[in-house]
This record gives C-alpha cells, structure tokens and sequence, in this order.
C-alpha cells in the first residue's frame, strides 16, 4: 500500500469502515519506526488543518436544492421559469437506466463496488500535484458530490484531502442510490441547467424518461467539463465525447454493437435553452414580479409552482396570430433594407469572429433568423446565421426585397456582402427575407363571467421590448369607446332604432379658432338609425349623441365598465376615442356587455404549490354574482349586445362573422385619427378579447389602414381556435324590453334622471322620419 493512501485513510479513520482500519494497521506495522513516525507528523498536521474546518454536513443529509419559479398555464403547459438554476430534482427511481448506465460508464463504472474513493488515482493526484501540475483528478462520484455541496473548484492538497474524508463521511451516512441521486440532481450541465432532468428539457425539450441512448450518452459526456462538453455551444466535442461514452458502455456491455452503432449515427438535434410549452412571456413576467412581492428572493429557490388561468392552445393561438398579423402588416408596407452591415475580412477565421460579433447584436426572434450575406445577386443570396449553417434563398424568397437586390437601390436600402438580414423559413424548408417589425401589438382575452385570462400577448417580442402592452400601454381607443357613449344614450330614452341626422356638422373649438368638423369614413348618409350608425361607426352620428345626453354624463358613465373619468375628456371628442385606455380595460368593459351587465376582475394567478405540490394558494370559486355588483341594467347589456352583434354581422367588423362563420360574434372596430392605433374589441360566448396595433412612438399606421385591417385579423384568427368546438350562443331577452318595429327598447322611455327624453317617435317629423325608414327597410 502506498504512502499517500495510508494517509488518506488515515484522515478518514473516523468514518471509515471496520475494514479500513485493519488494512490501516497492518499498514502502519510495516512501517519502519522512522516511516511510522513521519507519517504519523503529516496526518496530526493534515488533522489540523483540515478537520476543523470541514462544513456542516446536513447539506446533503437534508438536500434542498434550489429550484426555480415555475409558471404553467391551467392545463399544465410550462411557460415560464425563473432562478439562478434551472433544476428539476427527480427522484433516482424515476431516472431511466439508459442515462444511469450512461454516466456510470464514462464517470464511475466500479461507483457500485467502492468505497466512496479509488486510493491509486487520488495517489497519483497527489504525487502531481506535489511535482508541479495538478492533471489528474480520479474523482469518484461520491467525491465530486463531496466537491460540488461542500468545496471550492481550487486545485490543492488541502482541498483535494478534504474532499476525500468528506467522501467517506458520505459513504458512511447515505445509500448508493441517495449518493447517486444527489449527484444527478446537483451536477452543473450547461445553459444555467444543473441535474439531468433539466438538461434534458433545455437541449432536447422532452423530459427524462424519453430519452434515446444517443441523448442519454450526451447528457453523461457533459459533467467532465461543461464548458467544452456543451452541446449547445461546441457541437463538434460534444458528440466526440458522446462516442467515447458510448464506446464505454460497449465494453463494459451495458450495450450491444448494433446500439451502439445506431446510437453514434443517430442526428440529434440540440436546443440552445429552456423550451417552455407556451409562448407567454409578458405573462410569466407579470407573475414573477407578483411572486417576488411576496416572497422576495426565495421565490427563486425554493420550487414554486404558480398555476395561471391561462389556456395552452388558446396562449399559443394568441401569440402566433399576433405575430403572423404583424408580420402581414410589415409586409404591406415594404422592405426598410438590412439591419446592420460589416466589413468582412479575407481571412476565414476572422470573417467568422466578425460574423459572430455583428450577430450578437441582433439576435433571433422566434422565426426571425439573423444572418449575414456572404453571397448576393437579384437572383440568389447566402447568408450565415449564428448556428454557422448557410441559407441559400432564391425565388418567391426574394420577393419581399427584390428593390433592395438591384445595383441602383440606395445604400441604405441595399442588400449587399456584410448586410445583416432576416430571413425566415416555411413548413417546406425554403427561406425567404423577412425583417423585424417596427411595429407593436397586443392581445388579451379574459372569460367575461369571472375576470380569469385566458390568453395575453403583451407585444410582439419579449426578448426586443418589455414593456407589456396589455396592462400598461394608455392609447387612444378611437371608435371602439363609442358602445359606452351608447349604452348611456339607452339609459336617456334613446333606442336603436332612434334616427339621427348624419349630415355634415360644424361646432366651435377646432384647432386655431376654426370650426371642428367631425366627418366619416364613408361619407353621411342622412337619417340614420342609431344600430346602423354603430354598425358602420358614423362618427358624426356618435359625436350628435353625445351632444344629446352631455360629454359629463357619458364621462361619468364610463366608469361604470371600469375607465378612468381622468383619462378621458369631458368634451365631444370623447366619443371619438380621444381619451386614454389600456388593452386590460378595454376587455373588462366589454365583458359587461358579454355577461348581462356585471363587472369583473381580471385574475391571473389559479393556484400556487410548493415543490413538493402542496398548495400553498388558491384562488376561491367565483360566489354567485350579486347586484351590486352590477355595472348596468340587464336591458342595457342586451340590447347593446344586439347592436355589436350588427356591427360583425353587416358593419366595419363584417370580415369576422364571414370567416369564422358564426352568428353569434359581437365586437366594435377602433381606428384613432390618421390611423395611429388600431383596435378590435368583441366577444362571443363567454369569451371577451382585445386586439390593438401600433408604434410605440405613436404615428400614423398609413391612410388605408383601420382597426378592421390591423387589429380584427387578430381577433379573428385567436377565435377560430378559442370557440373551436363550441356552439353558438343565443342570448334571450331579459324582462322589460319590447321588440317593436323591427328592434329593441326599454319597455318605458325613462332616463336615471326620471326625465323621458325626446325621441324621434315623438317629433312632428315622424310621418318624414316614417317615410324615410320605410325606404331603408325595403
């Protein structure tokens, strides 16, 4: 037995086994007196220096490992995740055999049969460490448990020895399989991901248990040195390393020839970080900051689980529809030219230094690749993208930029060799360019009976801007606010069949003492009924109402449904949209129309659970709704309803209900003065959702878009999947409407004041009003 391993065992002796010690003193006898006696100096020494100071060892004796903040949606869906360590602890049980065999090979193939530490190798650890280089480690599994709870990476004696007699300590205190799940829990991968069940989810998005054996011998070739065994970042060693553990496992007949080949020729394709279920950033985000209220930095570490109301399908539906639209926005309105350019340098080396550089700066967003053009003519480009694969665009894939291929194009503008592009990729693999939108959007659905989201898009992307859109982004809502002013007309006697004049309209208080002159999309009409008026968003016919009933009256109103009085104007512009609201306000409003007249809370957060799964926090089941509650009367609610159901049905929002192919879709389209923000608000069923569109710097989305060609599209495509399945939803009338004349109204024409307003029924005009209506009606 050797010097250096009688030293060893020496500094184990308390924890060693009954074994050891024998061998210890059989060693010790043979020892000359001289041997002995040295010896005996260095381990008193080594006793000092390094016992007192070992750490507490309840560390793994009661693991807690620290688990981040996750978010999932009501259906389970992960979409988000927050901490230092991504980290899921599974149970050594749940561990499958492949990725155990695995990593055994390659890291401890006697870790079964030993005592925690192989004497030869840390013998020869020590001897080079003592010669000058510290090149050999031998470090059994136990021992890099020992290293990674309780040491410092320092390559020294002291440390070394220390990790030794913390090695025994572990032998003696836990099982094989307690060691070895520790170990496969705690262990540095890459990517911020530490134990292989996250390893597994960040570079092949599936969970442990189906894992091939081509990823499980990837996954075991990292712990040695996660830096240049990332697959991630150095693919070429990664999969040589993969090969070698694979060939390991071969000789020690963990697997036959045939696996083993199957395995090395198996293409894996590796993920760069976390893949989460659902695209939900802004929403994930908005839980953190309420997570981290509460809890402050330990809900990072200690494994919450916050379920949210969301929907998987419908999360996902909302996201891709809102970037698809905004990219069909972009596309209408032409190719700007490259993001960047660079200078690149003769050299193949440096040209990839220069590459890597330049696309640091603009990383991809989703589908939208960064890349740089090597290559170009109008009829071909190559460019590279960080994954250092080239893409060859050609044909329909040209289109978008095809102005920017010419030799005249203008610098700015030009596609050239070191212009950074985007391009993008369909479902048959051909790549065409694309750009990163200068445009934002937004999208929020909530369930109109109790206030819980269903889905919510805070913006384009995440990754480029914060800022979430939905709750925090004050716009102008245009002609999407004109249902409340309506709704506050029915409450002073006013119906839907009450004609007004749309007829050009002059008041004072324009822009220098000039005239305000309202006008209309379309042009006026002459008397028109106030259903119509709302169907085809006569802004004439809406500031005329609002004239009628007061800007104070309908200010006040409009907090029935939840706005902000402060943020509107108590002037005839209200009715325009002039005011200020946020995409969140906007639907709880429209949900009072959606659920008979009752106001709601927006909800996020469903349940909370520890990492064990104890619930922590639950939302309570939504009481009965009571009347005081009650934003306004259910007549109003209804027959309102009716006159946003017209609006999809032959109005500005037509383009829904033909095709989603339902009867039952209710909604208003919103286009502020020259088309700066483009809303859609509506419903069907219980389902309320807003879409918006817009700059953030605000300016004009160009003259021939409305909130029917930027925000409806949205709408619509997020609905297909939302009412998919479901059946249309008729709504009765409640008690105290009448349906006279071919429409509805209060059964008596009573404002809140008591005082019965004027109504065209009542005028000496009727029998003109009579005539006129009859030749609308044939």
């Amino acid at each position: 037995m050797s010097f250096f391993s009688t030293v060893v065992k020496f500094l184990a002796l308390p924890f060693a086994l009954a074994s050891y010690r024998n061998d210890l003193r059989r060693t010790l006898l043979a020892l000359s007196a001289d041997g002995a006696l040295m010896l005996l100096v260095l381990v008193g020494a080594m006793l000092v220096t390094v016992l007192p100071n070992l750490p507490a060892f309840d560390v793994v004796t009661d693991y807690r490992p620290k688990i981040p903040l996750r978010i999932y949606t009501a259906d389970g869906a992960l979409l988000g995740e927050f901490g230092e360590e991504h980290r899921d602890f599974t149970p050594i049980k749940e561990i499958p055999p492949v990725l155990k065999d695995a990593l055994l090979a390659i890291e401890d193939s006697r870790f079964y049969e030993h005592g925690g530490v192989d004497y030869r190798g840390v013998a020869r650890a020590l001897a080079a460490d003592l010669t000058g280089g510290f090149r050999q480690g031998a470090s059994t599994i136990t021992m890099q448990v020992a290293r990674t709870f309780f040491l410092s990476q320092e390559k020294t004696v002291k440390r070394k020895l220390a990790e030794v007699v913390l090695a025994y300590r572990i032998e003696s205190a836990l099982s094989k399989d307690q060691i070895l799940e520790l170990y496969m829990n705690q262990i540095y991968l890459g990517q911020r991901t530490h134990g292989f069940a996250s390893a597994a989810r960040t570079y092949f998005n599936k969970p442990l248990a189906e894992l091939t054996l081509a990823e499980a011998a990837m996954l075991a070739g990292i712990p040695q040195n996660p830096a240049k065994h990332n697959p991630a970042v150095n693919p070429v060693r990664a999969k040589a390393r993969q090969e070698l553990v694979l060939k390991r496992m071969l000789h020690l007949g963990k697997i036959t020839q045939a696996e083993h080949d199957e395995a090395v020729g198996q293409p894996l394709k590796i993920g760069r970080s976390l893949q989460f279920d659902a695209h939900a950033d802004h929403v994930a985000e908005l839980v953190r900051q309420e997570l981290y209220a509460q809890y402050k930095g330990e809900a990072y570490t200690q494994g919450f689980n916050v379920y949210t109301t969301l929907d998987k399908a419908e999360q996902n539906a909302a996201y891709d529809s809102v970037r698809r639209n905004v990219l069909a926005y972009d596309q209408r309105h032409g190719y700007r030219g490259p993001e960047g350019f660079v200078e690149l340098p003769d050299n193949a080396d440096e040209q990839e230094d220069a590459i890597d550089q330049i696309l640091a700066r603009h990383p991809g967003s989703d589908n939208l690749i960064a890349a740089v053009v090597t290559e170009v003519s109008a009829k071909r480009v190559r460019a590279e993208p960080a994954s250092g694969d080239t893409l060859e665009i050609t044909g329909d894939g040209l289109r978008f930029a095809a102005r920017a291929l010419q030799p005249n194009a203008k610098l700015d503008l030009r596609i050239r060799v070191g212009s950074v592009i985007r391009a993008s990729q369909d479902a048959k693999g051909r790549w065409s360019i694309v750009q990163m939108p200068e445009v934002d959007a937004a999208f929020v659905a909530l369930n109109a009976e109790d206030g819980s989201y269903r889905a919510m898009v805070g913006g384009f992307d995440f990754s480029r801007n914060q800022f979430n859109h939905v709750t925090s982004a004050w716009r102008q809502p245009g002609s999407s606010i004109k249902p409340f002013v309506y709704s506050a007309a029915l409450e002073k006697g006013f119906s839907p069949a009450t004609l007004m004049n749309d007829a050009p309209l002059s008041l004072p208080g324009g822009e220098g003492g000039q005239a305000w002159e309202p006008r209309n999309d379309d042009g006026f009409d002459g008397p028109i009924s106030l259903r119509q008026a709302l169907a085809r968003s006569k802004n004439v016919i809406a500031v005329r109402l609002l004239q009628a009933i007061s800007p104070q009256y309908a200010r006040d109103y409009l907090q029935r449904f939840g706005f902000d009085a402060a943020k509107h104007p108590a002037n005839l512009t209200m009715v325009l949209g002039s005011g200020s609201v946020t995409p969140l306000q906007m639907a709880g409003a429209y949900a009072v129309f959606a659920n008979g007249g009752f106001r709601v809370t927006p909800r996020l957060i469903q349940k909370i659970t520890d990492a064990r799964g104890n619930v922590l926090w639950e939302a309570p089941a939504p009481p009965p709704r009571q009347e005081e509650q009650r934003a306004i009367d259910p007549r109003n609610a209804f027959i309102i309803d009716s006159m946003l159901r017209e609006v999809v049905r032959s109005g500005t929002g037509a383009q829904a209900s033909q095709r989603l192919g339902r009867n039952d879709l209710a909604g208003k389209t919103g286009t502020t003065s020259d088309a700066v923000d483009g809303w859609f608000a509506g419903y069907a069923g219980n389902v309320v959702a807003v879409s918006w569109m817009g700059y953030d710097q605000p300016k004009s989305l160009g003259g021939r878009e409305f909130g029917a060609t930027l925000a409806l599209p949205i709408w619509i495509d997020y609905m297909r999947q939302a009412l998919s399945g479901k059946p249309a939803n008729e709504r009765k009338p409640p008690p105290g409407v009448s349906y006279v004349d071919g429409d509805w109204l209060y059964d008596e024409f009573k404002g809140d004041d008591g005082v019965k307003a004027l109504d065209v029924e009542e005028s000496p005009l009727k029998s003109i009003f009579d005539a006129i209506r009859k030749v609308f009606t044939d």
